[in-house]
């Protein structure tokens, strides 16, 4: 019996320790580093980088003269989100008569953080507690919180103030 125990103990081991192991993947396109050197700045156009390196993964959004190739090595364990553990991109920039002008390389450690805003535009009215939005959605108006007569309301159907009447009304 003793030897069963065991023998189930070691498996379960084994078997979570394997489903613990990170899922790697490798994402976008790797270029040949031969063939990266051999491309030569000036002398080079489009057409013969297309055909060097391919289509490009894409290009630059308001200036189409840069062609970007990205590639990620990316884990993920279990559940958790994927991260990115090594990050290439090849820029290769080209002139306006379509000729090779630069060729860049950025890694992870060239990127940053983008923090993106999640404040909330706030909106005219009041703020209304779920007992007071459960009662007002009743037909008759149970809650009663301030009536508002006909008229009153403003032409869009917001909450904020009646409109200020001007000359000739």
């Amino acid at each position: 019996m003793r030897h069963f125990l065991a023998t189930v103990a070691v498996s379960a081991t084994v078997i979570g320790v394997a489903t613990c192991a990170p899922v790697e993947n490798q994402r976008g396109y790797v270029p040949d580093m031969e063939v990266v050197a051999s491309i030569q700045v000036g002398m080079d156009t489009k057409e013969t980088i297309s055909e060097k390196l391919g289509d490009p993964s894409t290009s630059g959004t308001f200036d189409a003269d840069t062609w970007y190739y990205i590639s990620a090595h990316v884990e993920q364990n279990a559940f958790f989100a994927p991260r990115a553990v090594d990050r290439n991109i090849l820029a290769v920039e080209f002139t306006k008569e379509g000729k090779v002008s630069g060729i860049n390389r950025y890694t992870l450690a060239d990127g940053r953080v983008v923090d993106f805003q999640t404040r909330e535009t706030p909106t005219r009215g009041r703020d209304l507690t779920l007992l007071q939005q459960i009662f007002n959605a009743v037909p008759g108006n149970i809650g009663q919180p301030g009536r508002i007569q006909q008229g009153e309301q403003n032409p869009g159907g917001g909450g904020g103030p009646p409109p200020i009447p001007g000359p000739g009304r």
